[in-house]
């Protein structure tokens, strides 16, 4: 049987403009635990050069005063001074560049971690920027968090402890300029049928669509145009566990689907596309999950229900003959 889910409810989503990072984190309160210094040399003479203290309720956002330069494939040291604007008590820290600029702060983005009671012995990371970092201007985060445990929610709201925000500028990495299918302002076209391909949501693309914090890749068919009256979508085969969403020209939720039963933890749709004159497709990841998908759009000449109803009927009138 094939999973099919619709919605009984309009659901409407801005995907026409990119998601942003969580900004809504750290702390409640200003006394004790915080980040007391940060510091990180770059490229061209340029280095993020912090001091803390006083304390800042939720986000530090240094992304305007603090920036440095740094290359893909080249190494690096930060030197980061977890301590306290108040009472010495036990915390943890760790810090991240988002590397593929997706707007998520992912475990294999961590650059570093501290545990221990202030004052402590300044922490020393060394890290190479990967060499698929993506070009351009992307964000650094620095938490210190009293009482946590590693590794660390960038996204959290604790009582004590500090959240910091820098920019890092890479250089040398990888060029998003010709991604194409980042929203439905720039989606991937489907002019023919069946359509299919293997892609990536790792680098170069953004949570848009707000099911989960995995990046989202659109494409866009036109039912009409194409006189597809019933639509096969497959992600069957994919190394990802993903999830499917199907809008129509309204950004209206009209189709969706997570884990289909022939394809374990792929998706599948299918659907009745007639009457539709704009449909997008958006492949996303589960959870945080991204990587490699395999995409596979066909044409059915008769629904699956449809189908059911001709056999049933064929297997009636046997009987009736015999």
């Amino acid at each position: 049987m094939i999973k099919i889910y619709t919605c009984s409810a309009l659901i409407f989503f801005s995907v026409s403009g990119f998601s942003q990072y969580c900004t809504a984190v750290g702390p409640n309160s200003v006394i004790d635990s915080n980040l007391e210094s940060f510091y990180l040399a770059g490229e061209s003479a340029t280095a993020i050069n912090f001091t803390g203290c006083p304390g800042v309720i939720g986000l530090d956002d240094q992304t305007l005063s603090q920036s440095v330069v740094l290359s893909a494939g080249s190494s690096y040291s930060a030197f980061a001074q977890f301590g306290t604007c108040g009472g010495n008590f036990y915390g943890v820290g760790e810090a991240w560049i988002d590397y593929n600029q997706n707007q998520v702060f992912e475990l294999s983005e961590s650059i570093g971690t501290w545990s221990g009671t202030p004052p402590a012995a300044m922490s020393v990371w060394n890290f190479t920027v990967p060499i698929g970092a993506v070009s351009g201007s992307t964000r650094m985060r620095v938490v210190q968090y009293e009482s946590g445990v590693l590794p660390l929610d960038p996204c959290a709201i604790f009582s004590w402890g500090s959240t910091t925000d820098f920019t890092v500028q890479i250089g040398g990495g990888m060029d998003c300029s010709s991604y194409v299918g980042e929203s439905t302002d720039d989606p991937r076209m489907i002019t023919a049928l069946p359509y299919s391909e293997n892609h990536n949501n790792s680098n170069c693309y953004y949570n848009v669509l707000p099911v989960y914090a995995s990046a989202d890749v659109f494409y866009r068919i036109l039912p009409q145009q194409m006189s597809a009256e019933f639509l096969t979508v497959s992600l069957c085969g994919s190394t990802i566990d993903t999830y499917l969403t199907i809008l129509d020209e309204n950004d209206v939720v009209k189709w969706y689907n997570d884990d289909h039963a022939s394809c374990g933890t792929g998706s599948k749709l299918h659907f009745n596309s007639s009457g539709e004159d704009t449909l997008y497709i958006v492949v996303q990841g589960w959870g945080y999950e991204m990587g490699a998908y395999s995409i596979l759009i066909e044409e059915e000449l008769v629904s699956m229900n449809e189908n059911t109803d001709i056999i049933f009927r064929y297997i009636l009138i046997r009987q009736v003959k015999l």
